[in-house]
This record gives structure tokens, sequence and C-alpha cells, in this order.
């Protein structure tokens, strides 16, 4: 089993009653043998164009385990499927994924360092400073 993320648009109208749109095409992954992994819900959002006359969608992504020859399966249904304006379907490039993760690390581990040495050095011109400051009196 790969895994594929999974983008569709619903229609507006069904804002009102996603939950059943939503559960008709997670039958359509499940009846395809796909295991759900994550399901994210960004809700009502302008569209950049208009698509079946609708300037609106409901964007859910999804995130799947599906069996290779399942997702050509899966696509036939979503194009006859009456909620979903458009969907889009694509495998992650999970290598390209932990690489970007590892160097976030790094940033991170790297900026913490000069954090603490930032903040030493700080200290001594403070320092420097209230001495500078008792001289001059």
């Amino acid at each position: 089993m790969n895994q594929y993320e999974i983008g569709l648009l619903f229609d507006p109208g069904l804002e009102v009653d996603i939950e059943k749109a939503t559960g008709i095409v997670e039958k359509i992954f499940k009846d395809n043998g796909a295991k759900i992994s994550k399901v994210d819900n960004w809700g009502k959002k302008k569209l950049a164009y208009t698509i079946k006359k609708q300037d609106h969608a409901i964007y859910v992504f999804y995130t799947l385990e599906i069996p290779a020859l399942s997702v050509v399966k899966i696509e036939k249904v979503l194009n006859i499927t009456e909620e979903v304006l458009r969907f889009i379907i694509v495998r992650p490039d999970l290598k390209k994924i932990a690489r970007a993760e590892a160097a976030q690390a790094e940033r991170k581990k790297k900026q913490a360092e000069r954090g603490g040495s930032d903040s030493s050095k700080e200290e001594k011109t403070s320092s420097k400073k209230t001495d500078d400051s008792k001289t001059d009196v």
C-alpha cells in the first residue's frame, strides 16, 4: 500500500450537510481498500476561478494508504460523484519531506546555539556599559 494525498472540492451548497458528502467519499475510499490516516477540512473558500458555475467550494484534504491498483478505480468513481466539483490525487515525496524536516530541525538547533551565545554577549556589553558609566561620574 502506498501513501497518497487527495484534495477534494465539494459543492458549496453542501456546507450544511458536509458530513453526508464526506461520508459518501470515505465509503468510496474504504470500498477500494484505502485506510484513512488524516482528514483536514479547510471549510468554504473562494475559488481562483469558476468551476461548474461555482465561485466557492468546501476544501477537504485526505491522507490515505491505498493499494496502487485502486487509485484508478477511485478516480473513476470521483469523476461521476455529484458532490465533488474537482479533485486531485498525488503521491507525496516522503524522502523530500524527511529531508526538509531534518533541515528544519538542524536550523532550530543552530538558532538555539546562537541564541544562547547572543544572550551571553548581551550580558557582557551591558556590564561594560555599567562600568563605563561609573568612570564618567
